[in-house]
């Protein structure tokens, strides 16, 4: 199901814990909070204390908190009340872009990446009343994406120095007790625990398992690697995709894994004996009749048309509901669906993959 159009590109989007409501980045400095209702959404809020391009929105479903970063090198936490969005400052102490947050799974805390080659760990400090932060620095270049382990200490990050890396990220007087890891209990904090590599290409996005055993983890390069770090030394399964590269990632289950990115399609992998790729999950309405008109193409053949023929006409129509990179895959309410935002200014509700 696609949405309404809400804006010409949308940086990133994010849904409340029932998906009545929706907060997108316009690719500008404003967060803008839509509310549904039956089949149209409304806008109910603009948040708009943000300087820079919105780089990353996180929605926790406990707490109906909101937490933004920016280019602007900053983040929010917008808490509702009285009928408005109230914004508090968290001191991140980074000197470049931040590019993506993201609560723990028990909102007690969250991370935040940036250029700066470092991670800030947020926690709420009840004795002066904000957010300060604690830094992990152990990346060589630009951390691009994260993700917390179910337990809520293991964090997870890809970087543009071609690794992904697993550190302990527990906070004394924040987090309860240890729990039990591959790794051991009461590890330091920020020293990494697992560095993973990939071929030639800048890790895009890294996500766990629902379990927890497993890390997922795609490249610039095309490829999609899964890691099972049930164990202290990692065995890494890695698929090469003969398309176009991949920008966020889905674990749908422990077994299926949804990629999307600059193909404008969701892509479905599975865990059959091997982790391999088994098939795009939108072909287009009509692919057969589509095919056979030029003016529709897939994604792979208008990059291909730039490159060799200098082709960018504004008239190709690709055979897939989002016309542009797609660069935000999130699940979407309780009712096993998923969403996908992109270049294009649509968000695309989607059924569970098959």
């Amino acid at each position: 199901m696609s949405l309404p159009r809400l804006a010409g590109c949308i940086t990133c989007h994010a849904w409340n814990a029932d998906g009545t409501k929706v907060a997108i980045c316009p690719n500008s400095n404003e967060i803008h909070v839509y509310a549904k209702a039956g089949n149209a959404f409304n806008l109910e809020a603009k948040l708009t204390e943000h300087d820079q391009v919105v780089t990353s929105i996180d929605w926790a479903g406990k707490s109906n908190r909101i937490v933004s970063c920016s280019q602007d090198r900053n983040a929010y936490v917008w808490t509702y009340s009285d009928n408005k969005w109230l914004p508090v400052l968290v001191i991140l102490r980074i000197n470049r872009a931040a590019t993506h947050v993201k609560w723990s799974p028990e909102e007690n805390k969250f991370a935040v990446a940036s250029g700066a080659k470092l991670v800030s760990v947020c926690y709420f400090e009840e004795e002066n009343n904000w957010w300060v932060s604690k830094h992990i620095k152990k990346h060589k270049s630009t951390v691009t994406k994260l993700d917390w382990h179910p337990n809520n200490v293991l964090l997870a990050t890809a970087s543009t120095d071609f690794k992904c890396r697993v550190f302990p990220a527990h906070i004394k007087g924040v987090d309860k007790a240890w729990p039990e890891t591959p790794f051991g209990k009461n590890l330091p904090f920020g020293e990494p625990v697992v560095e993973l590599d990939t071929a030639l290409g800048w890790i895009q996005a890294v996500k766990w398992s629902p379990s927890g055993t497993l890390l997922a983890f795609c490249g610039h390069d095309s490829t999609l690697c899964v890691a099972d770090l049930s164990s202290a030394n990692p065995n890494v399964d890695m698929v090469k995709y003969r398309e176009l590269p991949f920008q966020d990632i889905l674990f749908y289950t422990n077994d299926t894994i949804v990629a999307v990115g600059h193909d404008c399609t969701p892509l479905l992998f599975q865990n059959k004996g091997g982790w391999q790729f088994v098939k795009k999950l939108d072909a287009g309405a009509n692919a057969p009749a589509a095919a056979a008109n030029p003016a529709n193409k897939n994604a792979f053949q208008v990059f291909q048309d730039k490159v060799d023929r200098a082709d960018a006409s504004a008239s190709v129509k690709l055979n897939t509901k989002h016309q542009n990179m797609i660069n935000s895959i999130q699940r979407y309410g309780k009712t096993g669906q998923y969403s996908t935002s992109g270049v294009d200014g649509q968000i695309v509700i989607w059924e569970a993959p098959k």
